[in-house]
């Protein structure tokens, strides 16, 4: 897009809060969806499981009427939040949320249909929906951006197409394919119990993930205050964010797989097991993230240079400031992975609120004081980039201390009963 690219890059930045926002509610909600079907299944109850595929169906409209009623009325103002008088950006940003969010339909119902082929075991078919949205997606990108010159409204609606194909494999995967539940019109009534139900399990999750979003808002707030060049700071925000992903979804992965050893073990009352899962949950993620540090500090240079293809007197500053963002604050990677994967310790013992500490810690109580301090300096484009490293350090030093003494404290309860089951 040439030297709007700049201007393109920084109006995605200011949208993805709404994005990740979006897939919080969405994949969340879909857990509950999913945890009340598997178990409604696991029961044999029949019943039960048509009225959360109903229900869950219910909930998704709802949410989908939020974020459609968001795109018409709110996309201007939250974007010209973080914008502040930069009108080009504000003018991509308004285009790209408004139709991403009016046109989320897609999004929303695959979302809940993923649930449903899950929950039932059919994860090769969701894993066929998923890839070929997002190659659709990766695909038009290049099409509508490029030979159809469209540029940020050709992204939304490469989107917007991909989370479609998605969607409607799903659809089709799950009516046809999909024979453990029946699919009753009358299910979708809502139901007090079945919806409560889905929200108390998906909830909680919801709120860790939907932190993410606030700590993003956040940065681009405070960031958007500063003496120093402001879009500079934002843009290569908005890029070492992305790429933060990677990492922090691989660490996501390795807590899932803790939230069911441990769980399970709890559940068995298996003392020496849950104290190995913890020690070796740790260890793994640990080396998971070691590799990505490895990976990001060799690459940091290529991967900014794909991001700096804007032309103009502003690239070389986008690739040496996102050079340096990703080469200081991937150092935080291994201490991240450590607080992830213990909040999934902390889930599988059935805890709810701890992890939720933990995440508000992370993304918000360490991140905001700190970042805000280091755009005072002179020095802002290079000091901010440490806050990330040092919220890690701080949360994953709670994080353990708190871990640490609630798993003690389950397992002398499990020592403690299996005392008293002898003495019977």
């Amino acid at each position: 897009m040439g030297e709007e690219g700049i201007n393109a890059n920084l109006a995605l930045t200011y949208a993805f809060p709404v994005q990740i926002f979006m897939i919080a509610v969405g994949v969340k909600t879909g857990i509950g969806i999913n945890a009340l079907l598997s178990k409604s299944l696991g029961e044999g109850n029949r019943e039960k499981a048509s009225k959360t595929v109903g229900n869950g169906l219910f909930i998704g409209v709802i949410i989908y009427l939020v974020f459609l009623l968001f795109g018409i009325f709110g996309s201007e103002r939250f974007i010209r939040m973080q914008a502040d008088g930069n009108e080009e950006s504000i003018s991509f940003g308004k285009e790209y949320l408004t139709i991403v969010c009016t046109l989320s339909f897609s999004q929303v119902g695959y979302t809940v249909y993923e649930r449903f082929l899950l929950a039932t075991g059919k994860t090769m078919l969701s894993t066929i929906g998923q890839v070929s949205g997002a190659i659709t997606n990766i695909v038009l990108d290049y099409v509508f951006i490029y030979p159809l010159k469209m540029g940020v409204k050709g992204a939304s609606y490469a989107t917007v197409i991909g989370q479609t194909v998605s969607f409607l494999l799903d659809l089709f995967f799950h009516y046809y394919l999909n024979k453990e539940v029946s699919n009753k019109v009358k299910d979708i009534k809502p139901d007090r119990e079945t919806i409560l139900g889905i929200l108390k399990l998906g909830i909680p999750a919801m709120i860790m993930q939907a932190l993410l979003s606030v700590m993003m808002l956040g940065v681009n707030l405070i960031l958007g205050v500063s003496s120093y060049d402001r879009d500079l700071l934002t843009g290569s925000f908005g890029i070492y964010y992305k790429i933060q992903q990677i990492p922090l979804f691989a660490a996501f992965g390795m807590s899932n797989a803790l939230i069911s050893v441990v769980s399970f073990n709890f559940g068995l009352g298996e003392k020496e097991r849950m104290k190995e899962s913890f020690k070796w949950g740790v260890i793994d993620t640990i080396i998971v993230s070691l590799i990505f540090i490895v990976v990001f500090e060799i690459l940091a240079k290529p991967i900014a240079d794909i991001f700096g293809l804007a032309s103009g007197s502003s690239s070389a500053e986008i690739i040496d400031t996102v050079t340096f963002a990703i080469r200081i604050a991937s150092i935080g990677f291994i201490f991240m992975g450590i607080s992830v994967s213990l909040q999934g310790v902390l889930q599988g013992l059935r805890y709810v609120f701890l992890p939720v500490i933990i995440s508000l810690l992370r993304l918000a109580v360490f991140i905001f004081p700190t970042i805000f301090l280091f755009t005072l300096s002179e020095n802002a484009r290079y000091l901010i980039w440490f806050t990330f490293p040092l919220s890690e350090i701080l949360t994953s030093l709670f994080s353990f201390l708190i871990s640490k003494r609630e798993v003690e404290r389950k397992l002398s309860v499990l020592k403690t009963e299996k005392t008293e089951i002898s003495n019977l």
